[in-house]
C-alpha cells in the first residue's frame, strides 16, 4: 500500500476492515515473538536442569526493561507520528521520527554498559541464587549487553513503521527475527556449545536475530525514504518544544508502565524464590504460557493504536470510539477461549517445557489459577494503550500505577504471607478484576473531556 493511501486506511475504510490489516499482522508477529521466548525456555528446559529454567526467567526482566526503553521511544514518538498525520503536518513528523530513532540508539547504548557494569547485584536483586547466576549471567550478557543496542532500536523502528501505517512490514521483521531466533536456538544450544551451555546458547541465538532484525528494518526505511515521513537519521533533528514534550509525556509513561510491570515480576521472583528454586522455575513457565492470549490481545492493541490516534487528532470522535469498542470485543473474544482451554489443557501446557514432575504438578496448578486473570489483564492493556493513542501519557501512567503499585504489589504481599504461593498466583485476578473497575472510572472522564467542546476545537 502507497503511502499516501494510507489516508483511506485511516479515514474511510469500515472499521472492523481497518482494525484487521493493521491488527492481523501484528499479531501475527507477536505471536512469533512469543514463540520465540518460549522456544528459549523450551530448548533450555530440554536440558532437565530446572536452574537453567529459573536464570532464563530471571533475565526475562532484565529484557523487559529493554522493552521498557524500546516503548519509551517507540510508543512516544510513533504516537506523535500518528498524531501529526492526522492533523497533516507531515514535516514536522518527519523531524519527529528521526529525532526519536536516533535518541534510541543513545539510550539502548548507555542501558547495555550499566547493565554490563552492574551485573552480579543486579541479577542478586532479580532473586539469583547461586546456583542459577551463573546461568544467569550467561544469557544476560548475549541478550542485553551484547544484543541490547540491535533490540532496542529495533523495537523502536517497528513502533515507527506500525503508527505510519505499515504494520505489514514493522510485524515482518520482528516475526523474521522470531523465526530466526528458533531456528538458531538448538544449532548453537546443542551442536556448536558443550554441554551446560545450553543458556549461553539461547542467549547468542536470541542476540543474532536481533541483529538481522536491525538490519532489515534498516533497508526498509532506505527504501521508504522519500515516500513516506519516515527516514533515517542523518543528524539530530531540531523539533518543536511541543513535539519533544508530547514524545516524553506519552514516551515515559509507557517506559514507567513496563518497568512497573518489571517490578511486579520481580516481587513475583523474589517470593516464588523464598519458597524454593523450583516453585519459581514453574512461575516462570506459567508466565511464559500464559503469553499466548496476552499477546494476542496486544497485538489487537497495537493495530488499534494509530488508528485511534490518527481519528483522535482529527477530530473524528465517533469513529476513534467505534476502533476502541471493536478492539475490546476481539480482545475479549480471544481471551475468554484462552481461560477454557488453559483450565482443561494445563499439565499437557506445562509438559511441554519441561517433564519434571514437581514442576510440571506445580505449574499445573499455577496456570489453572493465574488464567482467571486474562480477560480482565487485556481490559487493563487495552484501557492503557487507548490513552497513549489520544495522548494522554500521565493517565496512562496513572493506570499502571493504579494496577501495580496501588493493587498488584501489596495484594502479592498480603496474599503471601497468608496463602503462600497460593496467594502469589491468584494475586493477579484478584488486582486486575480491581483495576478494571478503576480504569473505566477514569476512561469515563477522559471521553467526556475529549468529547466536549473544549477539545473538539483541536
Amino acid at each position: 500500500m502507497a503511502a499516501k493511501d494510507k489516508t483511506e486506511l485511516f479515514e474511510r475504510m469500515p472499521v472492523p476492515r481497518a482494525l484487521t490489516i493493521m491488527a492481523i499482522p501484528t499479531i501475527i508477529s507477536q505471536l512469533i515473538t512469543l514463540i520465540y521466548n518460549m522456544a528459549d525456555t523450551w530448548f533450555i528446559g530440554r536440558a532437565g536442569n530446572p536452574y537453567m529454567v529459573a536464570a532464563s526467567s530471571l533475565v526475562l526482566t532484565v529484557f523487559l526493561m529493554a522493552g521498557a526503553m524500546g516503548n519509551l521511544f517507540g510508543v512516544g514518538g510513533g504516537t506523535l507520528v500518528v498524531r501529526l498525520l492526522g492533523s497533516k503536518d507531515e514535516e514536522e513528523a518527519s523531524r519527529a521520527a528521526s529525532w526519536t530513532l536516533l535518541a534510541a540508539v543513545g539510550a539502548a547504548l548507555v542501558f547495555s554498559l550499566l547493565c554490563l557494569i552492574f551485573m552480579n547485584p543486579l541479577l542478586r536483586l532479580l532473586g539469583a541464587s547461586n546456583e542459577t547466576i551463573g546461568y544467569a549471567r550467561q544469557y544476560l550478557i548475549f541478550v542485553v549487553v551484547i544484543g541490547g543496542i540491535a533490540n532496542i532500536t529495533s523495537v523502536t523502528m517497528s513502533f515507527l513503521l506500525r503508527n505510519a501505517g505499515f504494520s505489514r512490514e514493522a510485524a515482518f521483521g520482528l516475526g523474521m527475527g522470531g523465526v530466526l531466533n528458533i531456528a538458531l536456538d538448538p544449532l548453537f544450544m546443542f551442536v556448536i556449545l558443550p554441554d551446560g551451555c545450553q543458556v549461553m546458547g539461547a542467549g547468542i541465538a536470541t542476540m543474532l536475530s536481533n541483529v538481522i532484525s536491525l538490519v532489515y528494518f534498516i533497508i526498509v526505511f532506505r527504501r521508504l525514504e522519500g515516500k513516506t515521513v519516515l527516514r533515517l537519521p542523518r543528524r539530530i533533528e531540531k523539533i518543536r518544544s511541543t513535539s519533544l514534550q508530547s514524545i516524553f509525556s506519552t514516551g515515559v509513561p509507557a517506559a514507567l508502565s513496563l518497568f512497573l510491570f518489571d517490578l511486579t515480576n520481580i516481587v513475583i521472583n523474589r517470593l516464588s524464590a523464598s519458597h524454593g528454586d523450583i516453585e519459581l522455575a514453574a512461575i516462570g513457565i506459567v508466565q511464559k504460557a500464559e503469553r499466548l492470549p496476552l499477546n494476542i490481545g496486544i497485538g489487537i492493541c497495537l493495530g488499534m493504536v494509530p488508528l485511534v490516534g490518527y481519528n483522535y487528532a482529527s477530530g473524528n470522535y465517533r469513529r476513534m470510539r467505534s476502533f476502541f469498542s471493536t478492539a475490546r470485543t476481539a480482545g475479549l473474544i480471544v481471551a475468554a477461549v484462552s481461560v477454557v482451554l488453559y483450565r482443561l489443557f494445563a499439565p499437557q501446557i506445562i509438559a511441554v517445557f519441561i517433564a519434571e514432575p514437581r514442576t510440571v504438578e506445580l505449574g499445573t496448578a499455577f496456570i489453572r489459577a493465574r488464567c482467571v486473570a486474562t480477560p480482565f489483564m487485556f481490559l487493563s492493556f487495552h484501557m492503557v494503550h487507548f490513552m497513549q493513542a489520544v495522548d494522554r501519557g500521565k493517565t496512562s501512567f496513572l493506570l499502571c500505577v493504579i494496577r501495580q503499585l496501588v493493587l498488584n504489589i501489596p495484594i502479592l504481599l498480603v496474599m503471601n504471607a497468608l496463602l503462600g504461593m497460593t496467594g502469589v498466583v491468584w494475586t493477579q485476578a484478584v488486582a486486575d478484576i480491581l483495576n478494571v473497575i478503576a480504569s473505566y472510572i477514569i476512561y469515563a472522564r477522559v471521553i467526556g473531556e475529549i468529547t466536549a467542546g473544549g477539545e473538539s476545537a483541536r
